[in-house]
């Protein structure tokens, strides 16, 4: 077995409204999503959607993490996920509102 890597698996601040992808598992690679914070750089209230994406499906309610989750302004959420993700695995976000929110994922990659 691997020796595991403790690291940002990635980082997106979309400056849209739709899908974002978070991070891709390398192939030949795992990772296990310990945890992702989100914070809301603005004055106001935004959403976000999160998806685990086996194999790269198409983002939808069924394969959702999180979805419409309020971020209250100028705070930071942080989340205990657990999410163990394969080789062509992604991670997606996305924002109610533009440049709003911010998604670092933290976690272990094998």
């Amino acid at each position: 077995m691997a020796n595991p890597v403790y690291k940002i698996l990635g980082q997106a601040a979309p400056a849209s409204t739709a899908n974002a992808d978070l991070f891709t598992v390398a192939s030949g690679h795992h990772n296990i999503v310990s945890t992702l914070v989100i914070a809301n750089t603005t004055g106001t209230a935004a959403t976000a959607r999160v998806f685990a994406r086996i194999g790269g499906a198409t983002a939808a309610t069924s394969n959702a993490v999180m979805y419409d989750v309020s971020i209250a302004a100028n705070s930071t959420n942080s989340f205990t996920l657990g999410i163990s993700m394969n080789a062509t695995d992604i991670l997606t976000v996305q924002t109610g509102t533009s440049n709003a929110l911010t998604f670092t994922a933290f976690g272990v990659e094998i």
